[in-house]
């Protein structure tokens, strides 16, 4: 694949961005530096550098495509409420992070654990919304 200034700089910009960054996040970054690049430009990139295995793709039921330069295998934790999305770190199974199970022989290449859960920050808005709603604390 030929390369291309555009293409690096989008992939730059994920691999710098640890938000997981929805394609307009990315064009908005991009954009900064590259006045000219066009939406659609940053959205066919995305897709190739997904499809090539550059970054990945995260699907979030309801809410917007959300891209991740972390390719080794790892969980998330999603925002059901905003669609916000963040590594989750399982210190539990190293394997995961090295990619082998020595008790299967299996070499991990994906982990597909989405961990659902609400953000602190639409916590707090829900908190501002509906005073007194039960909390951790108060079950």
């Amino acid at each position: 694949m030929k390369r291309s200034q555009q293409r690096e700089a989008i992939l730059k910009t994920i691999r710098n961005m640890k938000s997981h960054p929805t394609a307009d996040e990315v064009y908005v970054e991009v954009k900064k530096t590259m006045p000219n690049i066009s939406l659609g430009t940053v959205y066919r990139n995305l897709e190739l550098l997904a499809s090539m295995g550059e970054i990945k793709k995260l699907e979030v039921a309801g809410k917007k495509m959300r891209f991740d330069g972390g390719v080794w295998p790892h969980p998330h934790i999603i925002c059901i409420r905003c669609g916000k999305v963040a590594d989750y770190h399982i210190e539990d199974f190293p394997e995961i992070r090295e990619g082998y199970d020595p008790d299967t022989g299996y070499i991990i290449l994906e982990c597909a654990v989405n961990i659902l859960g609400i953000c602190p920050e639409c916590s707090d808005e829900m908190e501002e919304n509906n005073p007194g709603r039960k909390t951790e604390e108060s079950w």
